[in-house]
């Protein structure tokens, strides 16, 4: 197999910036060979936008049987993600999802026992493990050489979003439709960095805001508070309404602080340990002595089109995967703990009860209201 054939389960706004990168040849190891899409408008752009060779269904389930395939990138509202890898594994289709992995844990989780049975390739669009910044911070702190992490803050609210943005598909930002709003639509990939860096937390209290800025049903801005287990605390703060937002990742070790801001990776090193440095220092407020560095990185920050490349050779040479679709459940985790512990107003611990977290999903997708489909498809390059 020199190329592999990739079908496209939902030609949205992300699944169509991936027929873009496929068309214009930015995954040379991956052809499109068919999509798929429920909705008329959607086919009637296929038909009119896309090569005579690509096939066009109008059910996911019809792609994925037709043999034109080798695999599919699940690009639907958040519920149907497991649905849909499920059947593509079991019928011997190999399946890549977007974020997020579902949205709720016990269903990732039946979707992951299946992956673990399959000789068939899973993988996830964590596009964020690409970035170069991300990758250098992970082996830093995998190599030991920053200490025991004290506390982590991360501050993403740059993902400002208009009211024209949740108006334009009929399932965005309701419960019963999308599942959750800002924790499950835009923060998957820093809730993934999070856990992938820090490890997961034992305990989570969290206030998730809904329709604070927006006329929507989910939530529009989280503050929430970790505990982990070696001690260490951590606050995630995040909105769509804030302009112009920032994204600032800092952690503190003991060996020094590191901030990822603007591209860059800032590592002011401690010249002692400062749990030592604190305990043996003769001289009240005297710190241990700080060196600046800017961190050199390889530069690459591929994003979806770095996932995509990989999990082709993955197929076809057996190099390794940017994220393991299993590994999912991790992110997903998070942001379950975050909403469960602002709907009953109290600290929830880790690993939490997921038939509570349905129960209570349920109520809210039980009052869920529906809304028409504006028809809108946004163009999603670079929102990453």
């Amino acid at each position: 197999m020199e190329k592999l054939r990739l079908g496209i389960i939902g030609i949205g706004g992300m699944g169509t910036n991936h027929v873009n990168s496929l068309l214009n040849g930015l995954v040379p190891n991956m052809e499109l060979t068919a999509v798929a899409d429920i909705r008329q408008s959607r086919l009637v752009w296929a038909k009119e936008n896309l090569p005579d060779t690509v096939f066009i269904f109008d059910d996911g389930k019809k792609l994925i049987d037709s043999g034109t395939c080798d695999a599919v990138l699940i690009a639907t509202p958040h519920y149907f993600h497991p649905e849909y890898v499920i059947y593509a594994l079991e019928h011997g289709v190999h399946a890549i999802s977007e974020k997020p992995a579902g949205v709720y844990t016990k269903q990732v989780r039946e979707m992951n026992e299946v992956a673990e049975k399959s000789d068939k390739t899973f993988a996830i669009m964590l596009n964020q493990r690409t970035n170069c910044i991300y990758r250098k911070l992970h082996e830093m702190i995998q190599s030991g050489e920053l200490g025991e992490m004290k506390r982590v803050n991360w501050i993403i609210t740059d993902w400002y979003r208009n009211q024209s943005y949740y108006d334009a598909a009929g399932w965005k930002a309701t419960w019963d439709g999308e599942g959750g709003g800002v924790l499950l639509n835009q923060c998957p990939h820093q809730l993934d960095l999070l856990q992938w860096l820090c490890g997961m937390p034992v305990k989570v209290r969290a206030f998730c805001h809904e329709a604070k800025w927006h006329n929507i049903e989910v939530e529009d801005d989280v503050t929430a508070y970790m505990e982990f287990e070696n001690g260490a605390t951590g606050v995630f703060v995040t909105t769509t309404a804030d302009a112009p937002g920032t994204n600032r990742l800092e952690l503190t070790f003991e060996k020094g602080k590191i901030v990822c801001e603007a591209g860059k990776l800032i590592f002011d090193k401690l010249s002692a340990n400062v749990r030592e440095h604190c305990m043996i220092e003769k001289e009240g407020f005297k710190q241990p002595d700080c060196t600046r560095i800017e961190v050199e990185t390889d530069g690459q920050n591929e994003q979806h089109v770095g996932v995509l490349k990989a999990f082709a050779d993955h197929i076809i040479k057996g190099t390794p995967l940017v994220a393991d679709g299993v590994e999912g459940i991790r992110g997903l985790t998070l942001s379950n703990a975050m909403h469960l512990s602002s709907w009953l107003d109290c600290t929830v611990e880790l690993p939490f009860d997921e038939d509570l977290f349905l129960v209570e999903l349920n109520k809210k997708r039980a009052t869920s209201k529906k809304k028409e489909d504006a028809g809108i498809v946004f163009d999603t390059a670079g929102t990453f």
